[in-house]
C-alpha cells in the first residue's frame, strides 16, 4: 500500500481540554494580556499532572494549546460536517502572522483541513480560556452563549480567544527548555 493509499488521521482540535483521553500540549501562551501569542513546541508533550501543574496558578488552558481527537457532535462547536469556531475564527478574526507558524500538530489539526491557512494565521491569538477576551474574541468563541460567559457561566468546551493571565513565565520556560522550537 502506498502512503497515499493510508487511511487520514482522525482530526486533531487544536483547542481541546486537558481531561481529554489523548491530549497534548502543542504550544504555550506568552506575551502580554493585550496581546497574546502561542509559541509552538516542535513535538506535542502528553499532558500529565506535573505538565499541567506547571499553569499554576493559572489553569492549564490559560497558559497551554492542547490538542486532542476532535470530539465531533459531541462538541458544541461541531455541526456534523464543519467545526463552526473555526469558520468563526476565519470569517472574523484578522491574521497575526503572515507565515504558516512551525506546528507540529498541522497534518491532523481539523482547523487546518477545515479552513487551511487561513486558520493557521489566526490560530498564534487563539487562548483557550481567559478571563480578558473582548466582546468580538467572546462572540467568535460562543457566539449562542456570550451573555452566559459575560456572567460567569459554564460552558463545556470553551474557546477565548486573545489574552490570559500572565502566569505562563514558569510553564513557557519548562516547556521551551523540553521541545521548543526555536
Amino acid at each position: 500500500m502506498k502512503k497515499t493509499d493510508q487511511p487520514e488521521a482522525a482530526p486533531l482540535c487544536p483547542s481541546a481540554q486537558p481531561q481529554m483521553a489523548d491530549a497534548v500540549v502543542f504550544a504555550v501562551v506568552a506575551g502580554t494580556p493585550e496581546e497574546r501569542r502561542a509559541g509552538y513546541l516542535a513535538e506535542p508533550l502528553p499532558t500529565g499532572e506535573e505538565v499541567l501543574a506547571l499553569a499554576a496558578p493559572a489553569k492549564p488552558t490559560e497558559v497551554f494549546r492542547l490538542a486532542a481527537s476532535c470530539a465531533g457532535t459531541g462538541c458544541k462547536h461541531f455541526d456534523g460536517l464543519n467545526c463552526r469556531l473555526a469558520e468563526r475564527i476565519v470569517q472574523q478574526l484578522s491574521p497575526v502572522v503572515d507565515r504558516l507558524p512551525p506546528c507540529a500538530i498541522r497534518p491532523a489539526c481539523r482547523w487546518w483541513r477545515q479552513e487551511g491557512k487561513a486558520a493557521c494565521l489566526r490560530c498564534p491569538q487563539v487562548v483557550t480560556e481567559t478571563s480578558h477576551a473582548s466582546n468580538l474574541y467572546r462572540q467568535v468563541a460562543d457566539p449562542e452563549g456570550v451573555a452566559d460567559i459575560a456572567e460567569g457561566g459554564n460552558s463545556a468546551h470553551r474557546t477565548r480567544v486573545e489574552s490570559a493571565e500572565p502566569s505562563t513565565d514558569r510553564a513557557l520556560d519548562h516547556a521551551s527548555s523540553l521541545k521548543a522550537d526555536p
